[in-house]
């Protein structure tokens, strides 16, 4: 295997809760240095104070692949040894308040003028700058605000939040995405930039398709619930034993269908004839669909649909994903080596780059590594006493 792609960049985590800790986790699977900062404060590591123990899943899961240690950026020391690492680093990433940073004096103009090659990156709520600048940022309100609440659910039932933090998740996969831009830049310019996102507009971005429907032609999605919200047959169905996924857009596929389903009399109603009078005659198309694949297994009808060039598939809980053979072969539960719990399996990164293994260091200890790293940068034993001393680690 050789050196992972991103060996030798050094970056500074300020971030916590989800969206950060996503992007940074990502540059640290591809082999960066990255070194999470948590506040001196015991209950800093919790995502909110008294909510989250230290060794949840979810902050296990995130914080992989990292070194740890402890600075207090309110303590004029502390904010000075932070200053000096930052002269030896590439990349700092944090999701305060826009105003915070600027406070705390490590806005991208100070960040510059020690190391003019840095690159911050920054996630907030709703933007570095506006009306909503200065509001608390969390994945549910934008999820509320970026319309996917909207179009999430049943027709009727009201707006539904998506079962995993998207806006959370998103926005920091856009900010891992602009700082490797701003790093291959940097190659060529010899300076760094300031990367920016935020929960709205990673959440809006995401939309889509579903976004364009209303910026191109003036249309409101509405909730579709399991059906495609513009393609026809797509959806759930039910079967002998279960659910299944199946996903038929298209005349070249809804022939396949027919053929696989045996429904050729059947599909000769002008209702079923093009994609535009099934659309029309959705509930119709379903029926029709559901009154045969009621008759055979999901196991059997995803086998003969799929050898029939026919997307489909099965409808997981989390158990019967990680039991399915194919994500097995492809070894979505990673194995990690925890010096207090064992050995534990978290959620591999899902890159794969041909000749690198992604990285696998457990989750650090709350300033496990301070002295190492402050040692890296140049810190004495007797000024990391100082620091100690002085309580800014």
């Amino acid at each position: 295997m050789s050196l992972a792609p991103l060996s030798g960049v050094r970056i500074i985590d300020l971030t916590f809760v989800v969206a950060g800790p996503v992007g940074t986790s990502v540059l640290g699977s591809l082999g960066a240095d990255v070194i999470k900062i948590e506040n001196t404060q015991a209950r800093a590591r919790n995502s909110r104070p008294g909510q989250v123990p230290p060794r949840n899943a979810n902050f296990l899961d995130l914080n992989r692949n990292k070194r740890g240690m402890t600075l207090n950026l309110k303590a004029p020391e502390g904010l000075a040894a932070f200053r000096r690492m930052v002269e030896k680093a590439d990349v700092v990433v944090e999701n305060y308040r826009p105003d915070v940073k600027e406070r705390l004096g490590i806005d991208f103009a100070a960040l510059s003028a020690v190391n003019p090659r840095i690159v911050l990156g920054s996630i907030s709520g709703f933007g570095q700058d506006g009306p909503y600048a200065k509001r608390p940022g969390f994945d549910q309100i934008a999820q509320g605000m970026g319309g996917i609440m909207s179009v999430t659910g049943l027709p009727g039932q009201g707006p539904v939040r998506a079962g995993i933090p998207v806006a959370d998740l998103t926005a920091g996969l856009y900010t891992a995405i602009g700082i490797l831009v701003a790093l291959l830049e940097r190659e060529t310019t010899g300076k760094g930039r300031w990367v920016h996102t935020s929960l709205l507009e990673a959440m809006i971005a995401m939309m889509d398709f579903q976004a364009t429907r209303w910026t191109m032609k003036g249309d409101i999605p509405g909730q579709a619930g399991n059906d495609h919200p513009t393609t026809t047959p797509t959806g759930l169905f039910r079967t002998k034993d279960g659910l299944m996924n199946l996903a038929g857009g298209g005349q070249q596929m809804w022939d396949r269908i027919v053929a696989t389903l045996g429904i050729e009399e059947e599909a000769k109603d002008p209702a079923f004839a093009t994609d535009k009078s099934r659309h029309a005659n959705r509930d119709k198309t379903n029926a029709l669909l559901q009154s045969r694949l009621i008759e055979k297994t999901t196991a059997e009808w995803v086998e003969g649909l799929n050898k029939a060039g026919v997307p489909s598939g099965p409808v997981y809980s989390m158990d019967q994903v990680f039991a399915d053979t194919q994500v097995k072969h492809l070894g979505m539960a990673m194995p990690v080596a925890h010096p207090a719990l064992g050995e534990i399996a978290l959620v591999r990164a899902p890159m794969q780059i041909a000749g690198v293994a992604c990285a696998r260091t457990p989750t650090p200890e709350r300033g496990e590594h301070t002295d190492q790293v402050l040692s890296e940068f140049g810190f004495s034993a007797a000024e990391i006493a100082a620091l100690r001393a002085a309580r800014a680690v």
